[in-house]
């Protein structure tokens, strides 16, 4: 029978598969200090409230039939994962700006109809 040429290191190494290597692996989740069910982020709450000031906001809540006092109520009730996700929500509103973008883009749209139109050698005749 042959001897090993290193039996410490076969020794070591056999313990190192037999303790570590066939354990299993344990993980969980491990809360911040800052976690979202316990933090709401006062710039959300601004975002909120400008977006709540602006006119075409307030006229559409009243259309839906609430009042500026049942949707305060409504914030006071809701989580802070959902107060977040209504500030990332207006800030697309806000990007929106007041419609010349889109004055803009329904011209340059027409322009270029009637662009392709008079290519085509098609006359356009308004009555």
């Amino acid at each position: 029978m042959k001897k090993l040429r290193l039996p410490k290191f076969a020794f070591v190494f056999a313990i190192y598969f037999l303790f570590f290597s066939s354990s299993p692996a344990i993980s969980g989740l491990v809360a911040s200090y800052f976690s979202s069910d316990q933090y709401i982020n006062p710039d959300d709450i601004d975002k909120i409230k400008n977006v709540l000031e602006m006119k075409i906001v307030a006229e559409k809540l009243k259309a839906y039939g609430l009042s500026p006092e049942e949707v305060k109520a409504k914030l006071s009730e809701m989580s802070p994962e959902q107060i977040h996700m209504l500030a990332q929500a207006s800030n697309n509103l806000l990007a929106g700006g007041d419609g010349i973008g889109f004055v803009i883009g329904v011209l340059v749209i027409v322009l270029l109809v009637l662009v392709i139109l008079k290519l085509l050698n098609k006359t356009i005749v308004i009555k």
